[in-house]
């Protein structure tokens, strides 16, 4: 176990807890280094397992073009195209013993032909037929028709000239605060917006409401619109519904000039079905990039799962991690579906209530070890880049470093925050939430594995579902959000979705998510055209107009989200773990906190509030507030005239010192040392 043979049990130290799955553990870490072993001999996770896409696919040679293809039980291909006049007999491609099927372009006798743009596929026969198909690594596919996508040779004859270097976000000392974003519903038309558009119009907005890191959704091309982007058919492509790949990079690279990081959705934990335009039976079996049979069907998700125990597929995804790292300079990833990666079952309906639920034969140990290798690419790409798992499940060691016998993820979500949330709305009102229950689920969390904290992402605004805003507000978000109608629901809804926000921003992690358009209480669900709704973009946009009138509660909600997003900014917030609780009241619903020397003092009370309120403070030194929820820019009454607390030499609760403050029903204050 020592530190120059590591063998996966370091994670025991961390929690001894781990103690009876030692010999899991080895397991694990054992495949990782099986795998690893055959890397090793050909260089390495730099060398050619994660280069595939400077290989296969189109490449340039010194005097023409390579097509390469990977089909090992393929009949035949030929590439066909514009180039040839779609002619499937003129190009035929030759197999060597790898399986790999390969042509090469002279630039003599296409160079005029084959040129950029030039629309592609591969035609292969197969004991599954003969089909058309779009090559695995192309990357640009468009749509010519609902139901057609074609490949293009995408060499443009101008390189992308980069502007900006990324911003250093560890040198900066700050937490993670993420804007989750589509391309497509970030406009206010009734239409797919594009990068061009998001460039222009959104990240302005995100800059300016201080967040630091985008999370792009859907960016890999996926034939059906409505997917959200998690059914993947060409995975070096971006989708060409949002623009062409320079607009993506000049999307990031202004992003980049603005101090904003940018991380994608990431989708290795399944790919659609599609045979058209999908890896789906590309050289005729069912067990070519995917599990054969049962195995190889995600039935919950209408997909098909990798087999991350192929060289081949390991080189698929690893070079596809690389090729977004490199070309598009995007600073890293959120791991989509890292749940149905992990376990046999895909995790559905577990409940994961002890760890004996991580360790035994429901466990995949290839998909784990992919991930280990997934993100030993990541960071050896660029050391500076962030990975993030989705995983709902709690497997121990996610987000540890892969020598420990952790999966090396750097950050994990806080899944469990908004699931809370809703269902606490749903069954209590708020004058019967218990905060001591609050503050728990709040903090409870891995030791050591950070975590991103949300109150709500895309997955609590989809339709059937409902945003915090709508939860709290319901109808009346339509009728009475003008600061000229006095409602009581709507005076309740805005004070609990500040209350909300910050308690989870302050208390959830070291790290935070918002989705689009949710730091204002948007008023609506997300709903993509489909055949259900009449294929209407009504609800697949964002109403900005709204958070620009000066008239609706959504600019003061808005002006929250700023003020709670500097909190970090200024004060580190977010990389201190350190959080103290100072004082906690059940029957007053009041509760204080301290952290990276800020103190969070909270009335949760429906209507009581708190006058001459003691509370005790860490330091002898009178405190100013920085942040009162109350204030009439934040949607609130204005009730609080003072703005500093002198220190009292009165002992409270263990602290020598204390301080005397007014708090409002509903409101929270957040006060530093002067």
């Amino acid at each position: 176990m020592g530190k120059h043979q590591p063998d996966g049990t370091s994670l025991i130290e961390l929690d001894p807890l781990l103690k009876p799955y030692a010999s899991q553990l080895r397991e694990r870490f054992k495949q990782y280094l099986y795998f690893k072993s055959t890397i090793e001999k050909t260089g390495g996770v730099l060398g050619e397992i994660s280069q595939g896409h400077g290989y296969f696919g189109f490449s340039r040679g010194e005097s023409g073009v390579w097509y390469r293809e990977w089909a090992p039980a393929a009949h035949s291909l030929s590439l066909i195209g514009d180039f040839n006049d779609w002619n499937r007999h003129a190009n035929p491609m030759s197999i060597d013993d790898w399986g790999i099927w390969h042509l090469f372009l002279p630039d003599k006798d296409y160079s005029d032909r084959l040129t950029h743009g030039s629309r592609v596929k591969v035609h292969v026969k197969s004991a599954f037929g003969e089909h058309d198909r779009i090559p695995a690594y192309i990357q640009r596919v468009i749509q010519e028709s609902e139901t057609e996508f074609t490949g293009q040779y995408w060499s443009p004859p101008n390189a992308y000239q980069w502007k900006h270097e990324p911003p250093q976000l560890d040198a900066n000392a700050k937490g993670l605060r993420i804007y989750e974003a589509h391309i497509g519903m970030a406009q206010e038309d009734e239409k797919v917006g594009t990068f061009a558009e998001f460039t222009q119009n959104v990240l302005p907005r995100i800059a300016n409401l201080g967040y630091n890191t985008i999370q792009l959704m859907a960016v890999m091309e996926h034939p059906y619109y409505a997917s959200f982007g998690y059914h993947v058919s060409n995975f070096f492509a971006a989708s060409s519904r949002f623009g062409t790949p320079e607009e993506l990079k000049e999307l990031i690279d202004t992003a980049h000039g603005m101090g904003l990081l940018v991380i994608m959705d990431l989708v290795h934990s399944h790919a659609v079905k599609n045979i058209n335009e999908g890896l789906n039976r590309f050289d005729g079996t069912d067990h070519h990039y995917f599990h054969a049979g049962a195995k190889g069907e995600h039935t919950a998700w209408d997909s098909l799962c990798f087999d991350y125990s192929k060289y081949e597929v390991q080189r698929f995804l690893l070079s596809n991690i690389r090729y977004w790292l490199e070309t598009y300079r995007f600073d890293g990833f959120r791991f989509d579906g890292v749940t149905s990666m992990l376990y046999k079952d895909h995790g559905l309906g577990h409940q994961f209530s002890g760890y004996s639920d991580y360790f035994n034969a429901n466990v995949e140990l290839d998909a784990i070890a992919y991930l280990m290798l997934a993100n030993e690419v990541v960071h050896a790409v660029n050391p500076n880049a962030i990975s993030i798992a989705e995983d709902m499940s709690g497997m121990p060691g996610l987000a540890r470093p892969i020598d420990e016998g952790g999966l090396g993820f750097d950050y994990r979500l806080a899944m469990g925050i908004p699931d809370y949330w809703i269902r606490l709305l749903k069954e209590k009102k708020d004058e019967d939430w218990h905060v001591g229950e609050i503050y728990g689920m709040l903090r409870n969390r891995r030791s050591g594995e950070k975590h991103i904290a949300y109150v709500e992402s895309h997955d609590q605004s989809i339709v059937g579902d409902k945003t915090l805003a709508m939860q709290l507000m319901d109808a009346e978000l339509y009728t009475n959000m003008s600061v000229f109608t006095p409602s009581l629901r709507i005076a309740r809804g805005v004070a609990l979705h500040k209350l909300i926000r910050l308690l989870t921003f302050s208390l959830g992690g070291e790290g935070y998510l918002n989705f689009m358009g949710n730091e204002f209480g948007h008023p609506e669900w997300i709903d993509f055209p489909r055949a259900g709704n009449n294929n209407s973009y009504w609800y697949a946009r964002r109403q900005w107009h709204l958070v620009d009138d000066d008239t609706l509660y959504y600019k003061h909600l808005n002006a929250f989200d700023i003020a709670m997003q500097h909190l970090d900014t200024h004060y580190h917030l977010l990389s201190d773990e350190d959080i103290q609780m100072l004082f906690i009241h059940e029957d007053a619903k009041q509760i204080v906190y301290a952290r990276s020397g800020l103190v969070f003092a909270f009335n949760l009370h429906p209507t009581v509030s708190a006058t001459d309120w003691r509370i005790p403070v860490p330091e002898k030194i009178d405190y100013r507030i920085i942040l009162n929820s109350d204030d009439t820019e934040f949607g609130g009454f204005g009730a609080v005239e003072s703005n500093h607390y002198p220190w009292q030499d009165v002992e409270m609760d263990g602290y020598a010192q204390s301080i005397q403050l007014y708090l409002p029903a509903r409101s929270v204050q957040v006060l530093v040392p002067r």
